[in-house]
């Protein structure tokens, strides 16, 4: 968890550390955040509407009120206007290439050596999530996994604690306010 927060801090652009922890505060593939519009935003209800997945279906995954704090941020600064991460041309939704240039980047700033990459904020998400104690199948529906055979591949990893359903990026900042 401390080098999650340590890659979250090390962007110098507020776009590149919401991009990564948009990831990681909504168990994101990079497909999902790529194609996350401004519409897909429920700042109300702290939640993000991900369309079309890999399965080709919807779903709703909670966010941390600090995300939501940290996108208003970021639309009032960057205005962008149909997609929520802009590319290198205003108006083009950013790239795959784009968000792996600037992870490899950032990590290299955190001083991470581990062989890591965009999808493994993804993998971080799912085994946080169950060591502060969110059960098997609500991960399974947040990270929209079809069978809960594929999510049971974090169980051996993670080391779980009961607790009610949360945004783990809430769970990483509550001891540090």
């Amino acid at each position: 968890q401390r080098e999650v927060v340590e890659l979250l801090r090390s962007p110098k652009l507020l776009k590149h550390r919401l991009l990564f922890a948009t990831i990681y505060d909504g168990g994101l593939r990079i497909s999902e955040l790529i194609n996350l519009t401004i519409n897909d935003v429920d700042f109300d209800r702290r939640m993000l509407h991900i369309r079309q997945t890999k399965q080709m279906k919807d779903r709703y995954v909670p966010i941390s009120e600090h995300l939501v704090r940290g996108l208003r941020t970021y639309l009032d600064a960057s205005n962008p206007k149909v997609w929520l991460f802009n590319g290198r041309v205003r108006g083009e939704q950013i790239s795959r290439a784009g968000v792996r240039h600037a992870f490899r980047a950032s990590l290299k700033k955190a001083n991470i050596t581990k062989n890591v990459c965009v999808h493994t904020l993804r993998h971080s998400y799912a085994t946080h999530l169950l060591e502060m104690g969110l059960d098997i199948i609500s991960v399974q529906h947040q990270l929209g996994h079809a069978t809960v055979a594929t999510t049971m591949m974090y169980l051996h990893i993670a080391q779980s604690n009961p607790k009610a359903g949360f945004s783990p990026m809430q769970e990483l900042y509550n001891d540090r306010k």
